[in-house]
């Protein structure tokens, strides 16, 4: 499928989740459309490996209808320190990084890596 000139790969997808990549000429755009929960966050993970090229990929959430802990350890990385995480987070909704502020992995006044957008 093609998405504004760029072909658009699917990555995965189950009765919750879809996952799309686009080659950019910065990083690969993934886009994330439905639900992360524990069923599906392991497959994210190895996903959104599977499309890292460089130094960072750029997830985009804004569709993301929710997402729990395990969805959200996926996205922000915490165990990696901020130099070490590969995935930058792109339109992320009020209620996505309210979540991320609650439990400390989005600090307002830092940059790192990850930084929603």
């Amino acid at each position: 499928m093609r998405v504004n000139g760029l072909e658009e790969r699917l990555l995965y997808q189950d009765e919750l989740l879809r996952v799309t990549v686009r080659a950019t000429s910065s990083a690969p755009a993934v886009t994330l459309t439905g639900e992360i929960d524990a069923s599906n966050s392991q497959a994210l993970a190895a996903a959104l490996a599977g499309c890292r090229q460089g130094p960072f990929i750029v997830v985009d959430t804004g569709a993301l209808t929710f997402i729990d802990v395990s969805g959200l350890r996926v996205l922000a990385m915490p165990a990696l320190a901020p130099s070490e995480r590969w995935i930058r987070l792109h339109n992320v909704t009020p209620a996505q990084r309210r979540l991320l502020r609650m439990i400390g992995w989005f600090q307002q006044g830092r940059q790192p890596r990850h930084q929603p957008q």
